[in-house]
């Protein structure tokens, strides 16, 4: 089981934070937490609640494993891509959506190491 790398974590968490374009407190009061500990949180210097960690990933509205690991789900675009016709057999959808999850694994994997 790999272990969870918590500067990592509040790395993600403040980079999805910027891009909303909000700053730690209000961040902070959408979570029910202090700006301090946030700020802890995204330096990796404290390690939150797994009900602070939703609350987190329901302001940012960014999946757990986005934040946990850096892997994000498909979008809809891409699942698409996958299954352009409503014709196609379960077989053939089941085939290229796995396909598609094993390249991101993949992707994911290749990353984690660098």
């Amino acid at each position: 089981m790999r272990e969870l790398d918590y500067g990592k974590m509040g790395n993600r968490i403040r980079q999805i934070r910027k891009m909303r374009g909000w700053s730690q407190d209000e961040l902070a009061k959408k979570c029910g937490i202090s700006m301090s500990f946030l700020g802890h949180i995204e330096r990796g210097t404290r390690i939150m609640s797994l009900e602070t960690f939703v609350s987190i990933c329901s302001a940012l509205q960014a999946g757990s494993d986005e934040l946990l690991w850096g892997v994000t789900g498909p979008s809809d675009a891409v699942l698409k891509m996958w299954n352009p016709s409503e014709k196609r057999q379960d077989a053939q959808k089941a085939d290229g959506y796995s396909m598609y999850v094993k390249i991101m694994k993949s992707v994911a994997e290749i990353m984690n190491e660098a």
